[in-house]
């Protein structure tokens, strides 16, 4: 089974407060259609579903402070409960200590030690790369073990190519802050369809989607509301292309072709966004999506409870 992981930084289970939290605010259809009728708050885990499951899991994995960026999204790709090892969270950018977590051993060196075919879906631009280079810039967690793994993150010709995805999902953004006047632009039903699409071509590909996280440090209501509606319609278009995704398989196997189905997983490294009453991380339980059929669902997360159980349960999915 392949696996697509989409990673919302940044983005905890709050209170139904709407004066702090943008997910008691947001019109996002699609996420309450797939919850049936349940909202991502702190009272809606668990959930069981036809459609998909919603765990609560713990970011701070036993380790006192708030978690923070490096050492989460660390845990995520390695399974390795790095605070504990470490003595303390570590973020936003990895340090040497964490980055050593990242050298080897993690879901895509793993992957590509194994013959399966990986990817991280961003594109990103040259001036990301420059800062790259010159030292101004360091990588984040995520890309970090990407290029350790000896994969290659995606560029702006990949974007053009219709290879990879921009960090906003719609484009937008190449064009009005990054000076790519000719970028394509798509709305985000279509970004979330393009986005499955990407996915099928890999065993397992994560999207990492930074935003939320931004608009939590600012306390921006309005633009963290918009940021979660424009991921609802992402979310719209990713059901929509695993419905048909689904009726091909089936078909396929009817005919004794083999094929194999995708199962989504949306989670977080820590909280932040659901509570604009603070410029800081919390320390609340971070969501766990799955969308998946319930036996694939059940198997996947199967003694879930923490950051660090992600990595396996993509792991024996993939790997069968």
């Amino acid at each position: 089974m392949r696996v697509l992981f989409i990673f919302l930084d940044g983005i905890g289970l709050g209170e139904n407060d709407p004066a702090i939290n943008p997910f008691a605010r947001a019109k996002m259809p699609n996420l309450n259609q797939l919850l049936e009728g349940r909202s991502l708050l702190k009272d809606s885990a668990p959930f069981y579903g036809d459609r998909a499951t919603l765990l609560a899991i713990d970011p701070s994995v036993g380790v006192s402070g708030l978690p923070q960026s490096a050492t989460g999204q660390a845990m995520l790709v390695t399974g390795i409960n790095i605070p504990a090892e470490l003595g303390y969270h570590y973020g936003p950018k990895p340090n040497p200590e964490v980055a050593a977590f990242l050298s080897d051993g993690t879901l895509f060196s793993r992957f590509a030690k194994a013959g399966k075919k990986s990817a991280l879906l961003n594109a990103y631009p040259p001036r990301y790369f420059d800062g790259i280079d010159s030292g101004k810039r360091l990588y984040s967690s995520i890309p970090l073990a990407v290029t350790k793994a000896g994969l290659e993150l995606f560029k702006h010709d990949d974007l053009f190519a219709g290879r990879a995805l921009s960090a906003d999902f719609t484009g937008a953004g190449w064009r009005s802050m990054l000076g790519f006047p000719a970028s394509p632009v798509m709305d985000s039903y279509q970004a979330g369809r393009k986005l499955v699409a990407l996915a099928n071509e890999y065993d397992f590909s994560l999207f990492e989607y930074w935003a939320s996280d931004y608009a939590g440090h600012k306390q921006d209501m309005e633009t963290a509301v918009e940021l979660m509606e424009t991921f609802d319609g992402v979310l719209g278009g990713v059901v929509e292309e695993m419905k048909e995704e689904r009726h091909l398989h089936r078909t396929q196997v009817q005919v004794g072709k083999s094929a194999d189905e995708l199962l989504v997983l949306i989670t977080s490294d820590h909280g932040n966004m659901e509570d604009l009453s603070t410029r800081k991380h919390t320390n609340a339980d971070v969501p766990a999506i799955v969308i998946a059929d319930k036996t694939a669902r059940e198997e996947f997360t199967r003694g879930m409870k923490d950051l660090t159980d992600i990595a396996p349960a993509i792991w024996r999915t993939v790997m069968g």
